[in-house]
């Protein structure tokens, strides 16, 4: 019976995390392994249960971290009040979920609001390429297009192989030869730079946010959003009457304010 109870709950547990982390595969592996050890357990004079690791920490929803945005794809004005920085990836049904989410945010507050596209790989079989191609075509300035595509026909159609991600720069207008340069070049290490920064805040499951450098978990609902969102606009409108210049706040007064990397649990 009380192998039965935790495992429901470790099965609730991983299914209910609005964030990827791992595939389905590798959670039944888990719940496999975590029946397992139960059955050793309970074999055990006592059945005592082995100490538990503490729960890797992560950003404090409290705090403002100095996320910086130089280099990184953007949709929206760069004298926006409000940076929303996505940490996502293509292989991330949650972070697809929440693709509606932000287009209405874009809707509701309009030039007050830039979303920044920075890629934190969790499935490095399948959303590598995908990330290093949105890097590609940012630098040819058609980052939405091949964003579009690729969870429209790389994402939903789950055809993650380069050569169909080639194919599809050529359907963005992209220079092919110099999208394939760049993937195999620069855009690799791009990656990892962005990933190891996010990582240094805390980040490791998608989608996570930093909404001018607070934190907010998973594909959220609408509501949970705007929370954050309109606390941090009327900051800024009143920083911003007091003399803050609008094109400088989020410089001014998140990348160069903010905490630099995670702070250690106490």
């Amino acid at each position: 019976m009380m192998k039965r109870y935790v495992l429901a709950a470790a099965l609730g547990a991983a299914v209910a995390l609005a964030g990827c982390n791992q595939d389905n595969r590798e959670i039944t592996k888990k719940l496999d392994e975590i029946s397992r050890k139960l059955d050793n357990i309970q074999a055990r004079p006592g059945g005592a249960a082995p100490q538990q690791r503490a729960a890797r920490p992560g950003p404090d929803p409290t705090k403002t971290y100095a996320v910086p945005v130089d280099d990184i794809p953007a949709v929206g004005r760069p004298d926006a009040l409000v940076t929303i920085v996505k940490a996502y990836e293509y292989a991330c049904p949650f972070c697809e979920k929440v693709r509606p989410t932000l287009d209405q945010i874009t809707k509701d507050y309009g030039d007050n609001v830039r979303i920044v596209y920075a890629p934190f790989v969790v499935h490095p079989q399948t959303a590598t390429v995908p990330a290093q191609a949105t890097c590609a075509a940012y630098r040819q300035g058609k980052f939405k297009e091949m964003d579009e595509l690729l969870w429209e026909k790389v994402f939903k159609t789950r055809q993650f192989d380069e050569a169909h991600i080639v194919g599809l720069a050529k359907e963005a207008g992209l220079d092919a030869a110099k999208f394939q340069t760049d993937l195999k070049g620069d855009c690799g290490p791009w990656v990892q730079k962005h990933m190891g920064m996010l990582s240094q805040l805390g980040v490791g499951a998608t989608p996570g946010f930093f909404i001018n450098g607070r934190f907010l978990s998973g594909a959220q609902p609408l509501p949970a959003f705007k929370t954050v969102i309109d606390e941090e606009l009327k900051k800024a409108q009143e920083r911003v009457a007091q003399g803050t210049p609008r094109e400088s706040y989020y410089k001014t007064w998140v990348v160069e304010k903010g905490l630099k990397k995670l702070e250690p649990a106490k």
